[in-house]
C-alpha cells in the first residue's frame, strides 16, 4: 500500500467528498478516485460507497483509514528524525584518513573545531579588555554546538579507499594525479590539494647541492620507498622509467617519520609529501622538487551522498579544507 493512498483514504473519511479532499491535497477530483481505486484493489475489499452522490468510507475502509492515519504520523516523524539529523550541528562525525594526513590534520581539527565551541555572548567592547582567550567561551556563556569527532586512521593503498566509506563518513583519501577518478557515480569528492612529492636525501649528500632534481640525477640511488601500491612506490616506478634505470629499493617502509629518520641516518634517498608529511624533519635532512615526472597526488575528502547532506559532516569538511590551506601557506614559508 502506497502511503499516500493511505492519506487520501483518511481525508476522505475526515473531509467527506473527493472534491474537498482534492483540494487540500491540491491535485484533481479524478487523481483522487484514481488512488482510491489502486488502493481497493491493494486491499482486497471495498474501501468506500455511494450514498446518493456522496462517496463515504465502509466499516473496512473506516479501520484501514485509521491505521493509515497511524502510518502516515510515523512517515510524519521519521521524516522530521532525519530531518533533525540532517540538520544538527553537534551531530557525530566519523574522519578516517591515511597516516600522514591524519599526523598533519587530525591535531588541528580537533583544536579548530574547539575553538569554534566559544559562543558570542553579545559582550561590549568595554568588555574587550578582559575576553578569555582565543577559543575559550566566555563565563556564563553558552558554548556553539560542534560535531562530535571520531577519529581513525587506515593505512590503504588507493584502490582501498572508497570502501572505507562504509565506516567512516568522511575518508581523507589520495591519488595519484593520471589514476582514475573516484567513482563519482556512488561518493562526493571533496578536492583539498594537489600535493608534490619531494626527494628527502642528506644535506651532505651532492645532490642536495642542486636546487631541483631530475630522474637522471636520482635514479641510481639506493631507496627507500613504501610498499608496492602505495604512491612512493608508483613514484619511484616512475623516476626508474623516465631514467630507464631499475631503482635499487634497500627498505621498504610505510611510515613519512620512520622514511625521513632513515633517509637522515644515509639509509638511502627518499620521498616525502611536500605538506602533510615534512613537519618536524629532522635535522640533517633537505627536501629537493623532481623535476621533469609527475610527482603530484590528489589528496581528496570521500563521502557518501547522503552523509554529504548533514550540516555536521559539512561543518568537518569546511574546517579540513581549511587546515590543508594552512598547511600549504606553511610549506611556502619554510
Amino acid at each position: 500500500m502506497d502511503v499516500r493512498q493511505l492519506q487520501i483514504l483518511r481525508e476522505l473519511g475526515e473531509l467527506g467528498s473527493v472534491k474537498a479532499v482534492a483540494e487540500e491535497l491540491m491535485v484533481t477530483p479524478s487523481a483522487v478516485s484514481q488512488q482510491l481505486a489502486l488502493l481497493t484493489r491493494s486491499a482486497g475489499t471495498q474501501l468506500t460507497r455511494k450514498e446518493g452522490r456522496t462517496l463515504v468510507l465502509t466499516d473496512a475502509g473506516r479501520v484501514l483509514a485509521e491505521a493509515g492515519g497511524a502510518v502516515v504520523r510515523a512517515m510524519a516523524d521519521a521524516r522530521a528524525a532525519i530531518g533533525a539529523y540532517h540538520e544538527d550541528p553537534a551531530g557525530t562525525v566519523s574522519v578516517c584518513a591515511f597516516h600522514s594526513a591524519a599526523q598533519a590534520l587530525f591535531g588541528r581539527l580537533t583544536a579548530r573545531l574547539a575553538s569554534s565551541a566559544g559562543a558570542d555572548d553579545g559582550a561590549s567592547p568595554a568588555d574587550a579588555g578582559t575576553a578569555p582567550p582565543s577559543g575559550a567561551a566566555r563565563p556564563g556563556a553558552a558554548a556553539a554546538p560542534v560535531p562530535r569527532l571520531r577519529l581513525a586512521d587506515e593505512d590503504v593503498p588507493q584502490h582501498g579507499f572508497p570502501a572505507l566509506t562504509a565506516r567512516y563518513d568522511i575518508v581523507l583519501a589520495h591519488r595519484l594525479a593520471h589514476t582514475e577518478s573516484w567513482p563519482a557515480d556512488r561518493l562526493v569528492a571533496v578536492p583539498l590539494v594537489r600535493e608534490p612529492f619531494d626527494v628527502a636525501l642528506p644535506a651532505g649528500h651532492p645532490l642536495a647541492a642542486l636546487g631541483e632534481l631530475s630522474p637522471e640525477d636520482v635514479a641510481g640511488e639506493r631507496w627507500v620507498s613504501s610498499r608496492i601500491g602505495y604512491s612512493p612506490a608508483d613514484v619511484l616506478a616512475a623516476i626508474g622509467a623516465v631514467a630507464s634505470v631499475s631503482p635499487e629499493v634497500a627498505h621498504r617502509i610505510n611510515d613519512y617519520s620512520t622514511v625521513a629518520a632513515v633517509v637522515a641516518g644515509g639509509g638511502g634517498l627518499g620521498l616525502l609529501p611536500r605538506y602533510t608529511a615534512t613537519i618536524g624533519l629532522p635535522a640533517g635532512v633537505v627536501l629537493r622538487p623532481l623535476a621533469g615526472i609527475g610527482t603530484q597526488r590528489s589528496i581528496d575528502l570521500l563521502i557518501r551522498p547522503e552523509n554529504a547532506r548533514r550540516r555536521a559532516v559539512q561543518r568537518v569538511t569546511d574546517a579540513l579544507r581549511a587546515l590543508m590551506l594552512d598547511l600549504v601557506d606553511e610549506a611556502a614559508a619554510r
